[in-house]
């Protein structure tokens, strides 16, 4: 018996099975595939879907095949976004020997306001991806360049919408509980990277561009390169030249802008199949393209910000200087193990949303499982290394010996949010690949913001738990986040996904044939 899954009005879920043991589940069945409709047919008679596994030794290789495709993309993803969130980590260790207050400074400023645009503009991004993966994979490359120009002119447009929240951070900071001290020169901080913004507005759309097509080795390089430059620019800004958080700041902004520019001279020089020139067909139908990256936008910002809000609680409790600079610190080091999963994400999202075009259900649902599989594993692996370095991994960021107890306190909690943060990711990558941004929206909103976030302020002001208590209700938000979004996996019937793919980006791209930009 089957029942609608609410993903944006489309999309069918099947009861039954267990997420472990689908494959297995699959082999007993030894049904074939139920007619996909006229586009997945005709997508599916290109590329046929992957036979049913029937033993261990199908579901192995399976695994392997899956695992090698996963990581050629995941990878360099990786790898390049590990680099861009590494510019923002290297500015807070430069920073953080400059003082503890600046170090909290550029953390609120970093964690908080420019965390606040980054996952915004990131979620608005995401919608490039459901929409340019399935295009993909049902061959009409010749979209993409077209949803690339689209992407473009909502990011920047936000970003102009977004510059208030920068100008006026520190009666916005002031204003949820900050110290004076440190708002003053956050905001001063905030102001000073404006430019930063606006370079992800460009950033976002053109690497889901090159994901889409798995053209992601020279973001791979694009980002070591960019994240090199940016290092010399800290030493050269801060230790030399002796410009302080202006330094920091001003680093920040040029080496993000080398990002960008580089990957839209790789998508004008080398994308010629994807990228055919400026299109007036950019402003078509951009009112569709709005209402999914908004979706999108709310599912990735609730995630993003919902760690973010960690930072700020803890500024209003004692010794707040302390508390703000060991929950940065730890918060850091969960984001350096969240980009490497957030390049499992991307690759996730560009598996399912290219075998979903390909109209492909069992190699979806093979993909999904590989990947959730292996993130579990990584996951308890990070853990164990922070609870083996609890007593030392905080020198990086700080010479203070106050700093480093209170840092080793609370890493047992640093060690459980590595371990769910390994398979949250991957399974929203799986619902962005699917199209079902609004759906998480909603359980994002109910498990983090009704659930988790009044629980961890209950323990952490009513039952004077302090942090701990704060980040341990945060922790059974996200906690029961995950729980929910693998029932969903589980449940979802791939068939149906796949039949609706190629619908879902007639209606929300539009497929008037593009016209090129007269000059």
């Amino acid at each position: 018996m089957e029942t609608p899954l609410l993903s944006n009005g489309e999309g069918r879920m099947k009861t039954g099975g267990a997420l472990m043991v689908v494959v297995a589940a699959e082999a007993a069945d030894g049904t074939k595939d139920e007619e996909l409709g006229t586009a997945g047919d005709a997508a599916a008679a290109d590329v046929p879907d992957l036979p049913p596994v029937r033993n261990l030794g199908d579901a192995w290789v399976v695994f392997v095949g899956e695992s090698k495709r996963l990581w050629l993309i995941a990878l360099p993803i990786g790898l390049s976004v590990v680099c861009l969130y590494g510019m923002n980590s290297t500015t807070q260790i430069f920073v953080g020997h400059l003082g503890n207050l600046q170090l909290s400074a550029v953390a609120i400023g970093l964690s908080v306001i420019s965390n606040f645009s980054f996952g915004f503009l990131l979620g608005m991004g995401s919608a490039l991806e459901t929409l340019c993966g399935q295009a993909f994979g049902a061959g009409q490359v010749e979209m993409l360049g077209v949803y690339l120009q689209r992407s473009w002119i909502i990011l920047t447009a936000t970003s102009f919408l977004l510059c208030p929240l920068y100008i006026f951070s520190t009666p916005i900071l002031k204003l949820i509980g900050q110290e004076d001290e440190i708002a003053e020169l956050a905001g001063k901080f905030t102001v000073s990277i404006i430019p930063e913004m606006f370079a992800l507005a460009i950033n976002f759309p053109t690497q889901k561009f090159l994901q889409a097509q798995s053209k992601v080795a020279v973001l791979a390089w694009i980002g070591i390169v960019s994240l090199l430059i940016h290092i010399v620019l800290l030493a050269l800004f801060i230790s030399v030249f002796k410009w302080g958080m202006g330094g920091a700041a001003a680093a920040f902004n040029i080496s993000s802008w080398i990002v960008s520019i580089a990957q839209v001279i790789y998508v004008v020089g080398w994308c010629k199949d994807g990228w055919t020139g400026l299109s007036w067909s950019a402003f078509k139908d951009i009112w569709a393209f709005v209402r999914l990256s908004l979706a999108s936008a709310v599912m990735i910002c609730l995630e993003i910000w919902y760690m973010m809000v960690l930072v700020v609680l803890t500024g209003h409790l004692d010794n707040a200087e302390i508390a703000v600079g060991s929950i940065s610190i730890c918060m850091n080091i969960n984001g350096w193990e969240g980009m490497v999963f957030i390049g499992l994400n991307a690759a996730i999202s560009v598996r399912v949303s290219n075998e979903l075009g390909s109209g492909r259900p069992r190699a979806t649902k093979y993909a999904v499982i590989v990947v959730i599989v292996e993130s579990l594993m990584i996951g308890i692996l990070a853990m164990i290394t922070i609870l083996v370095t609890r007593n030392s991994f905080s020198v990086i960021f700080t010479e203070d010996k106050d700093l480093q107890r209170a840092v080793a306190g609370i890493a047992y909690l640093l060690g459980i949010t590595m371990v769910l943060n390994s398979v949250q990711p991957v399974v929203s990558g799986v619902a962005v690949g699917g199209g079902w941004q609004a759906l998480v929206a909603y359980i994002n909103l109910g498990c983090y913001y009704i659930f988790g976030l009044p629980l961890g302020f209950l323990l952490g002001y009513l039952f004077h738990q302090g942090v701990e208590g704060i980040w341990v209700g945060m922790i059974c938000g996200t906690a029961a986040q995950t729980l929910i979004l693998l029932l969903i996996v589980w449940k979802t019937d791939w068939k149906a996904e796949a039949a609706q793919a190629s619908e879902r980006v007639r209606l929300w791209g539009g497929q008037d044939e593009p016209e090129k930009l007269q000059t």
